[in-house]
């Protein structure tokens, strides 16, 4: 039954999805199914960082070295990278070596793949941080770029242009703190192109995470950074990428102001755009629930205007991290360890506050009000989602446990439309 809902609702996603082909999540009329579909494989052990679909075929990254098909019978080494295929879940035979965890994973032309992380070497060959494959798992030699030290927590890539944030401080040599654009084909950075992040009295600039708008004019950065082209923006800014530079935005917000437990030098996790481009949704981790700040919650902020921004809804989970988001229009899924949404009266040692519903580990709210919805399949929690992909096909998830949606699925899973 699941095969011939997801192979139904295919097409009429997929109309919807070609609204705003360049968004990250593709546009959803509806809220997936609960009951993930059969066919997806297993990652046997580790943490599922990164996922990406490049035409019919899945390309899954993070830190683990064995999977099995779908019924369990085969299972195959795969160290920190492997892909298999959107509507059968056959293991491809793509099998790159990489010698470290992959944090991202982008789908590039021509059935390629870019793919980020704590590597030095692929295939054999030294290449720090990033490179860039084909479906094939040959490294693309043309590609060169590479990250001095550290790692690359997040990649997209537009057309000619490929951008890469992360904990680096310089790729190819060139001076880049935590962000930088690249060119898609060469890896060589784009030398107008400078954020000039920096976090004054932290110990390092970090991007955790961005994503850019659908029409490809506005990017979004959130992690541990304070200034940014010379200007305070604590722990997210927003830049117009439109041209050749990075031009900072008038956008701004002090919601990231307040300390959340002390060490956290920043604890925004993840950032997307809508389908649309009309507002952002961020996920927060932090170990201190209040009511009264952005620890360990979700909360929306619309695009436009100019100046300062305060959130439009906030969701708290009452003491959870959330580490992941995905946003289609008609749900905003978050992933993480949480217990609970609807819980800002709640805290880790007394248990859910008034009105908290039960969402583990897993969960959708309301894009308009932030309110939990009723979608809820839950999932083991373990540390948390790491990653969503929303597809026409339905929403892919990426973790670190083998329960989802009351079932067993090693890491990774799909909820179909």
């Amino acid at each position: 039954m699941r095969r011939r809902l997801l192979a139904a609702a295919t097409v009429a996603a997929a109309v919807v999805a070609c609204a705003h082909p360049a968004a990250a999540d593709m546009a959803h009329s509806t809220v997936v199914s609960p009951n993930p579909v059969d066919f997806t494989p297993h990652v046997l052990d580790g943490t599922v960082w990164s996922m990406a679909v490049v035409g019919d075929t899945v390309v899954v990254g993070g830190a683990f070295t064995k999977v099995t098909d779908a019924a369990r019978r085969t299972t195959l080494a795969r160290k920190n990278l492997f892909a298999y295929g959107l509507r059968d879940g056959a293991i491809r035979t793509f099998a790159p070596r990489v010698d470290g965890a992959v944090y991202s994973l982008a789908p590039g032309a021509d059935g390629t793949v870019y793919a980020g992380g704590a590597f030095k070497t692929v295939n054999g060959a030294a290449q720090r941080g990033i490179t860039k494959l084909t479906l094939g798992g040959q490294r693309v030699s043309a590609f060169t770029a590479r990250i001095g030290w550290g790692d690359v927590r997040a990649v997209q890539a537009r057309g000619s242009r490929l951008y890469a944030a992360g904990t680096f401080q310089n790729i190819n040599g060139v001076n880049r703190a935590g962000l930088a654009r690249l060119s898609s084909a060469t890896g060589a950075v784009d030398s107008g192109f400078d954020a000039r992040l920096s976090a004054p009295g932290l110990s390092r600039t970090r991007v955790e995470h961005f994503d850019i708008s659908p029409d490809g004019r506005k990017l979004v950065a959130v992690g541990a950074l304070l200034r940014a082209s010379g200007y305070d923006r604590t722990q997210i800014a927003m830049f117009d990428v439109a041209g050749p530079s990075a031009q900072l935005t008038s956008w701004y917000t002090d919601a990231y102001k307040p300390q959340c437990m002390k060490g956290f030098d920043t604890y925004l996790r993840q950032v997307k755009f809508s389908p649309d481009g009309s507002y952002i949704v961020v996920a927060a981790t932090g170990r201190a629930s209040s009511p009264d700040r952005l620890c360990d919650s979700a909360a929306r902020f619309e695009t436009g205007g100019t100046g300062r921004h305060n959130p439009t809804w906030v969701q708290r989970t009452g003491g959870d991290s959330l580490y992941a988001v995905a946003v289609t229009g008609s749900a905003v899924y978050l992933g993480g360890h949480q217990r609970y949404f609807d819980n800002p009266h709640g805290t880790d040692d007394k248990g859910p506050g008034p009105g908290a519903v039960s969402r583990v580990g897993i969960g959708a709210v309301s894009p308009s009000t932030g309110r939990a919805l009723s979608w809820n399949p839950t999932r083991k929690r373990g540390v948390g989602v790491r990653v969503f992909v929303a597809t026409p096909q339905g929403l892919l998830v990426g973790s670190d446990t083998d329960q989802l949606g009351k079932e067993y699925h090693g890491r990774i899973g799909m909820f179909p439309l």
